[in-house]
């Protein structure tokens, strides 16, 4: 069985998506509310930059959820065009694309589609950027492939599909154990559950295929592309003493530790000639 055939045929529902999830535990949601969809997180600010996007392209984004990237092309005279298959998605979009055409005197071009990532509504080859930011890991690998083939089609030639997905699969298999035993030891034990997906517990529903440097660029080539793929990881903010601090630096920058200790994962890849 290979890694595109496994779990065939499932699929998550969509109404595990709702507002409630949109607003309380999807990633950003709280720069989301307070500047009312108009700023990025950091998360999707660091996604969004490396994708090079410029006034005048057309973008695709692929599970669209609340608009935000939306919002954030249209500002910068880019048509933007997203696609959710939870119907709350699409209605929370739509709802930050017409404030967004409704206050701007030169509004780009914008819509929002409520469509399944496995069939796109559009014609081959009509975007510059495709962009699939904290959506990979809900799709089975079967899904993950056929909506891959899909941006693969509805890419111009010279097009960039740009992925980012998180937790890196290494760091939760691998080195989560060995980071919650450390935490246990230094009596910060209650924020750190056996399973890590705990940590918000809806993704114990919705988190169905992480991924790691290694799948990543499996799933890429078996759908026609290529690219770069690197590791990242959100900044470190708390300040602790010299031995942890050392211990945190060593994980995050030297190999082969940093291939399991960073947390997110990034994807620019081209069509394969």
């Amino acid at each position: 069985m290979t890694n595109v055939t496994k779990d065939k045929g499932k699929s998550l529902p969509s109404t595990l998506y709702t507002e409630e999830y949109f607003l309380t535990a999807c990633e950003g949601y709280d720069v989301f509310l307070e500047s009312e969809g108009v700023h990025l997180s950091r998360r999707l600010r660091d996604a969004f930059a490396v994708a090079d996007v410029r006034p005048g392209m057309r973008l695709l984004d692929v599970g669209c959820g609340r608009g935000e990237i939306l919002r954030h092309c249209m500002r910068l005279g880019i048509a933007a065009y997203g696609v959710d298959y939870a119907e709350v998605a699409t209605l929370m979009s739509r709802d930050v694309v017409a404030s967004e055409q409704q206050t701007s005197d030169t509004p780009a071009r914008a819509g929002v589609y409520r469509s399944d990532a496995k069939h796109l509504p559009f014609p081959s080859g009509c975007f510059d950027r495709v962009l699939m930011f904290d959506v990979v890991e809900h799709l089975y690998p079967w899904e993950l492939h056929e909506a891959m083939i899909e941006v693969r089609r509805v890419l111009k030639p010279d097009g960039l599909f740009i992925i980012h997905t998180a937790p890196n699969r290494w760091y939760d298999r691998y080195a989560y154990p060995w980071v919650r035993r450390f935490r246990h030891l230094l009596g910060h034990g209650e924020r750190y559950p056996q399973d890590p997906r705990a940590i918000t517990p809806v993704n114990q529903d919705v988190h169905v295929n992480e991924q790691d440097i290694v799948s990543m660029r499996r799933a890429l080539n078996e759908a026609g592309f290529q690219g770069k793929i690197w590791l990242d990881s959100p900044p470190q903010e708390r300040r602790e003493n010299l031995l942890v601090e050392s211990l945190r630096w060593t994980a995050f920058h030297v190999p082969p530790f940093r291939w399991f200790f960073e947390r997110e994962l990034f994807a620019v890849a081209k069509k394969q000639a």
